[in-house]
């Protein structure tokens, strides 16, 4: 199953545009042409349109959202991911950015990371029941994955052949039309308000039959014993976790001081960039924002740090305030020790 995306039904183009009324005159015509164009398949013109109406509305959402659909469309799949990665954050309120994210990534077979950006989606719109079926479609095919694994290394292993044959039933019944098809891409956006994909999601029937019961192990637990001859992780001690709140709040006195080196020294060199793309193109596109904007003002409310030898997860509340915008998110940030610094190696939107 490799996820496609839909182009814009009518219905919801009628709500795209009754939304994209934050431009008048020959911006907005620009908009409704290139809608126009995206309909009928018109990928190049629309394309042309919808960048010369984001030369005016650099920050409006719904062009910007547009764009990400018809570079989709045009296979062109890293620069979507990088519009489309935009949107999260700078509207991390909406669920459909990260929705078509996930599709994007699915494509690419990184299910970890289109599982990620559902569970933001969710997240974001409990009730956003397009993202609800493509985790499920993502689910099975993680576990389509898991199991065929684990008959390469057992062979005989009936249990995990029968579930096998489970996940991929689902697949066949999807190719012959028996399911709606999976991974659908979100065709709207909605600034104002994020709605949720109307009426009731597709549900996979089961198969007919007895289900395969996993039986829980019998009598004590398994214990998980670490691997001999490897030294076990100390204790973090309230002195890292002090480390890596500093570090932080280093970071975003940085960012509010406009202080693009500083900012950039934060991360770690193995950084993992958020559409996966080279370290100078990402490095380039931040500098660009934070020497955009007049002033900023970056605020951390540190929620928790949990520290593991030279690791550390830390959840931050961060409140941007800036001349053009004002958002509040909540981070997950994943640090690495180098010397006697802590470096960023991870950073996505969401608890």
């Amino acid at each position: 199953m490799l996820p496609r995306a839909l182009r814009l039904p009518l219905a919801a183009a009628i709500l795209f545009f009754a939304f994209a009324g934050t431009a008048v005159g020959a911006p907005a015509d620009d908009l409704r042409e290139a809608q126009k164009l995206y309909q009928q398949g018109k990928l190049g013109p629309a394309l042309e349109k919808v960048d010369a109406y984001l030369k005016v509305q650099p920050r409006e959402p719904q062009g910007r959202f547009l764009k990400g659909l018809v570079l989709t469309e045009q296979k062109k799949t890293q620069e979507a991911i990088q519009v489309f990665t935009g949107l999260t954050e700078d509207f991390p309120e909406l669920p459909e950015p990260y929705n078509n994210l996930a599709v994007l990534y699915a494509s690419l077979g990184n299910y970890d990371k289109a599982k990620s950006a559902l569970e933001l989606a969710i997240h974001t719109h409990p009730s956003y029941a397009t993202a609800h079926e493509n985790l499920g479609d993502i689910y099975a095919q993680l576990a389509s994955r898991a199991y065929d694994r684990a008959l390469q290394l057992d062979k005989n292993n009936a249990t995990a052949q029968v579930k096998l044959s489970m996940v991929k039933d689902i697949f066949v019944a999807e190719k012959r039309g028996t399911k709606p098809e999976s991974a659908k891409a979100s065709a709207k956006a909605d600034p104002a308000k994020a709605e949720g994909a109307k009426g009731a999601p597709a549900k996979a029937e089961p198969p007919k039959g007895e289900p395969v019961k996993v039986e829980p192990p019998k009598g004590e637990p398994a214990k998980v014993e670490p691997a001999k001859g490897e030294p076990a992780r100390p204790a973090a001690s309230g002195d890292d976790k002090q480390a890596v709140t500093a570090a932080l709040e280093s970071w975003a006195k940085a960012w509010s001081a406009k202080d693009v080196k500083g900012y950039l020294a934060a991360y770690a060199p193995d950084f993992e960039t958020p559409a996966g793309e080279a370290r100078p193109a990402w490095e380039k596109q931040r500098e660009e924002r934070i020497e955009r904007p007049k002033s900023i003002e970056v605020a951390l409310t540190i929620k928790s740090v949990k520290v593991s030898g030279g690791e550390a997860v830390a959840v931050v509340r961060q409140a941007y305030r800036s001349d053009a915008l004002k958002s509040t998110t909540t981070k997950t940030m994943k640090l690495v020790k180098s010397g006697d610094r802590w470096l960023i190696k991870q950073e996505r939107v969401g608890g």
